[in-house]
């Protein structure tokens, strides 16, 4: 069984070019469905990183590749899943 919790401590690494994202801070939940739509993993900083984020990565669940120990593998092209933060 995988918890959020244990998700949160993993770091997300894209194999279609070895990108490393972060580490995931939120998911995106069907309630009527009762799954994981998303991951999502908090964008590239703003200048030197002291102003926050504008951009979040939104992985599709079935993007995911592999959950490992330390990390999940996913396979998505960064222009498609790079979104403005609500």
């Amino acid at each position: 069984m995988l918890r959020i919790y244990d998700m949160k401590q993993k770091e997300v690494i894209n194999i279609y070019d070895g990108c490393r994202f972060g580490y995931v801070c939120d998911v995106e939940i069907d309630i009527v469905a009762g799954c994981i739509v998303a991951i999502i993993v908090p964008g590239p900083a703003k200048v030197f990183g002291m102003f926050g984020r504008e951009q979040e990565y939104k992985i599709p669940w079935c993007s995911i590749k592999q959950i490992g120990e330390d990390i999940i593998l996913v396979e998505v092209e960064i222009k498609k899943v790079l979104i403005d933060c609500e």
